[in-house]
Order: structure tokens, then sequence, then C-alpha cells
């Protein structure tokens, strides 16, 4: 997954995250809707846009920028003004570039230092996300994108941990679980199913796409023999590494709808 639809995702569902990372109030999300416009004129795209629903309140143009481009200012500001000069919003305007690094920039810069070193224009370099506080859970998922591998399993963990007790909405909690299995896969390719359930209670295992894979699997199994038989399938190859997670045989029984004589059962034979 390119990164660029990551943070798409992380605005779209969580738009506070811009103004905690320009360390505004991060209530102001409310005063806005994020979408990603393109500029038909000369099929530009912008990758997020937060239009202000006040005319006092910027709109503010976003860029993810993971890959050196010497051409990347000027194709920026172009898409900018030609968007402004499109649309019938008379707000103010604001432009957010995010990089990984300050290496990634690009060097030509000259001929838009004046907007570049204005209050326009807000450059966001992820790796310098250690200064920025830690209580906020946003800035810590955008944070996890960066960092380095060897850090990236540890940090997700804990991340979780956070997630399952500051975060009550069921539906938001599910979401950043989700996003923070696809940041993970995005970054370890070669992560295995059973790292990642390790880092996931049961019921929050039951969102992910490795445990949605697994019970796939189990029904395209059972295809041939019936929808139910597929499905039964499915709960019982998940039985074994559901065990591995050292998960009881009644919290076992309960999250896949078996009895507890069923799973027991299935336990002793894969033992």
């Amino acid at each position: 997954m390119k990164t660029d639809t990551i943070f798409y995702r992380l605005f779209q569902s969580f738009p506070f995250i811009l103004f905690e990372l320009l360390n505004l109030d991060s209530d102001l999300a409310q005063a806005y809707q994020f979408s990603s416009v393109e500029v038909k004129q000369l099929a530009f795209r912008i990758d997020g846009v937060f239009i202000a629903q006040r005319n006092d309140l910027p709109i503010y143009f976003v860029e993810v920028q993971f890959q050196d481009d010497s051409n990347f200012y000027g194709r920026f500001f172009a898409e900018i003004f030609l968007y402004l000069s499109k649309t019938p919003l008379s707000n103010n305007w604001r432009g957010v570039v995010l990089y990984p690094n300050r290496n990634v920039e690009s060097t030509e810069t000259e001929r838009y230092s004046e907007l570049l070193e204005s209050e326009r224009v807000t450059r966001i370099y992820l790796d310098e996300l250690e200064s920025i506080s830690k209580t906020s859970i946003g800035l810590t998922t955008v944070q996890l994108i960066t960092v380095s591998e060897n850090k990236a399993i540890e940090q997700g963990r804990i991340l979780i941990n956070r997630i399952r007790e500051q975060i009550t909405d069921d539906s938001q909690r599910q979401e950043l679980l989700q996003l923070i299995e696809t940041i993970l896969v995005y970054k370890l390719p070669r992560i295995s199913r059973k790292e990642i359930e390790a880092m996931f209670s049961l019921s929050d295992l039951k969102q992910t796409r490795v445990y949605q894979e697994a019970l796939e699997e189990g029904r395209e199994e059972g295809r041939e023999e019936g929808r139910e038989e597929g499905e039964l399938r499915a709960k019982i190859a998940a039985i074994p590494r559901l065990l591995s997670l050292g998960l009881s045989v009644e919290q076992i029984a309960q999250a896949l709808d078996l009895s507890v004589d069923q799973v027991r059962q299935i336990g002793r034979e894969t033992l």
C-alpha cells in the first residue's frame, strides 16, 4: 500500500490529526470536511484538502511527499492556485507538506522562497516527531510510519495497548487498530501472521485482516460442502492460533460461537 493512501485513510477517519501536527486546537477538525480533490483542467490531483465550513478559516492543502522530486513545489503551488481560481470559495489558504525526513525535500526552492518562508506553508518532517508530545494517539500513529523496522513491532504493540485502554468508541478503536495493522504490514512485508496475531487481543483480532483471511481460507476449503460447513472449517482453523496466544478455551468458544467441548477437542487434536 502506498504511503499517501495510508495518510488519506488517517485524515479521512481522524481529521484532528492534521491540526495536532500543526500544533493547533484539534477541535478545529469539526469545522472541516476532508477530501481528495482533482483539478480537471490539467488533471492535477491534490492528496488531501481540508475545506472549511466557515469563511473565517483557511483551506488546508495537504501533500504527502515520500519521493525525491525536484519539481514538487512547482506542481504543488500550481495545483493550489489552479484550484483557488476554479472554486467559488473565498477562504484564505494554507499548504502543508509531510516529508519522512529533510533529505527527501527538493532543494529547488529559490523561486518559491517567499511562500515557503511565510506562514502560508508548513513543512513537517515525520522523523522529527520525537519532539512532539506522546500523549496524542493520533501523532504516535503517524510516527509509527517512519520508525525503524526494529522499533516498529514494539512501538506498535505499545500503541495497540494504548488504543485499547483509551479509545472507548468501538468503531473508532477498530478503525485505528486496522490502520496499525496496515502500517505494520506495509513497513514489515515479511512479518508473519503469528506475529501480527500476538499483538492483538481476541476481540481486536476479529477485526483485523489476518483474522479475516484465516476465516476466508476456511470458507474456501469448505465451500464445496456448503456455507455452514465452510464457516465451521474457518473457525476450527483459527482455534490452534488463538490457543497459542494463551487465550482460554472459554474465551475462544465465546468468540467463535462454539461449544467449550468443541474447542477443547480441537485443541487436543492439534497438540
